[in-house]
This record gives C-alpha cells, structure tokens and sequence, in this order.
C-alpha cells in the first residue's frame, strides 16, 4: 500500500497547479496524476453541495480505495504527494489527514488575501460558475452562500484567513510539519523557494526545475454564454463526443476558447482598499507565525500574476 507523504494543501490561487506541475519533475517526487482529489475534506461525507455546478462539474474522490489507487504509479520516488487546496480551508481536513497519515509533511502556499479573492473570483466567472457581475457583489453574498450550502471554491473572502486556517492544522501537527511559502517568492524568486521546499521533502535540492510554464492562469470570458457552452458536461459537448473525433473536437474547442479569452482585468483599487481591511488582525498574526513582516500586502506591492 503506497500513500502520499506530503500534500499541498493551499491556498486555492495561489499557485498550487503550477506547483503540482513543477513538483512532478523532479526525479526523487511522484504527483498523483489527479489533481485536487479533495479526499481529506469529503472522506465520509456526502457530496451535497449547492452552488453552480457544484456537484456535476467536478470529480471528487471520497472512497479510500480510489484515492489509494492515485499512487499506483510510484516507482522509486521518495517523496509522494498530491495538491487539494481545500484542505487548508475546510475544518475537517486536518483530523482525517492526522488519522490517516500521522508523519506527513504539509506544504501551505499563501497569497496576499483580496488578489487571492479576487484570483478565485475569476475564476469562478471563467468556468462560467459565478452568477454575479462584479467581485463586490460576489464577497458581500459569501455569507448567505455559506448558509445555503455553496461549496468551499465560492467563500472567496473566508479562504484568506491563514492564520485561523495554520491555527487549526497546529492542533494536530507539530509546527515542523508545515511549511509555508509564499506566493509572491514562488514567481519572484522560484530558484531559491523550490530548493526551500525540495529540502523540506528530503529530495536533491539542486535540482533544476523549468518554472516558464505556468497552469490554470485566471483569466475571464468575453461571453460567458459561449463560455458555458464550451466547457464540458452540457448537452452540446457531450452529442458532439459521439459523432466528432477526439482531436477534431479539441483543435476546433481551443480555437473558440482563445477567441473568447480576455484579457484578466485587475482588482481595483476600490475594491482593494474595502476589503483589505477584513484580513489586517489575521495577518498581523501570521506575521507572528511566519516571524517575517507582511508589509507589502499591506502596502499593495505583492506579485499580482495568477495561476
């Protein structure tokens, strides 16, 4: 029985695709070739959520033995990991992670919180999933969204709270089992944050990783209609998967996908100064967690590129 011995597990936006990528080339690491399995958030649950999509878009993993099977592949790697941003997010995450696998390592990337909200809000109108028309409006309904049951990639605003979030985690790790990147270093400085990170996993850290490529770049649609029709899943894609063949299919989509991309717009700085309030207690506390000085989100001045 092979299992993982690490996991990234956050923060949605904040370059944890790109991350999942760039992991998987080093020789000493094997990534589960899924994505974002989300099985220590959904483990014995249901998957009843309520939102856009929430339950149809998506592939979740909740059985043991399907999540065991992502790692059928490792061979001689000694590091075995797999990404689901939500399991910093979700409460439930950390004891069945704990159950599970004791010993693991824990990789939390952060991301100055409102770009990071504003990252996910984007994202969220690209897959053609998020009914409202401006980031605004979309922050002040995450709390009835909340109530009714809205799964965790629409709480833009409560996803930022990391030091609530590492808090939980250090009621069942010790501190020298999570380690924490920053966002802003990853883009900035990616040589000397993976070498960081490859000696946290016990792998060669010199090895030399090529960080031009980067996934799941944010960007929004310039018909969301079209988007929606473009996406996979809806009645049009699946009639068209029986009569066109596969690569057909997927040059003529690609072509209709750049002719819908725009350019991603950036958070304005109305936006910017309403809500960078709600995340200043919490991340004058990370301050003291992380023992480095947060000033330039406050200041504005944090890498400002998505994944």
């Amino acid at each position: 029985m092979t299992l993982p011995n690490f996991l990234i597990i956050g923060a949605a936006k904040a370059g944890t695709t790109t991350m999942w990528h760039q992991l998987g080339q080093h020789p000493q690491i094997y990534m589960s070739p899924h994505k974002e399995p989300r099985y220590f958030a959904l483990c014995g649950r249901p998957v009843d959520f309520r939102g856009p999509g929430d339950t149809t878009r998506f592939h979740f993993v909740t059985e043991y033995a399907q999540y065991e099977a992502l790692f059928d592949g490792v061979k001689k790697e000694t590091a075995i990991g797999e990404a689901s941003p939500w399991y910093l997010y979700v409460p439930s995450a950390a004891p069945a992670i704990k159950e599970l696998l004791p010993d693991v390592k824990l990789i939390a990337i952060l991301r100055e919180p409102v770009e990071r909200a504003f990252s996910n809000y984007l994202h969220a109108v690209r897959e053609g999933l998020e009914p409202l028309r401006t980031f605004h409006e979309a922050m002040d309904a995450e709390e009835s969204r909340i109530r009714a049951g809205w799964s965790p990639r629409f709480h833009y605003k409560q996803k930022g709270l990391y030091f609530r979030q590492l808090s939980h985690y250090l009621k069942f790790f010790d501190r020298n089992q999570i380690w924490v990147g920053l966002y802003d270093d990853l883009l900035q400085t990616p040589a000397l944050f993976f070498s960081d990170l490859f000696s946290f996993l016990d792998v060669d850290p010199e090895f030399k990783i090529d960080v031009r490529r980067r996934l799941n770049v944010s960007w929004v649609p310039r018909s969301r209609t079209l988007g929606r029709v473009l996406k996979e899943g809806n009645s049009l894609t699946r009639m068209t998967r029986r009569v066109v063949p596969e690569p057909i299919r997927q040059r003529v989509k690609n072509l209709f996908v750049a002719i819908n991309e725009k350019r991603k717009p950036a958070l304005s700085p109305d936006d910017r100064r309403r809500f960078r309030p709600e995340y200043e207690e919490d991340v004058r506390q990370l301050e003291g967690f992380l023992g480095l000085s947060l000033e330039r989100w406050r200041n504005g001045d944090s890498a400002t590129r998505t994944d």
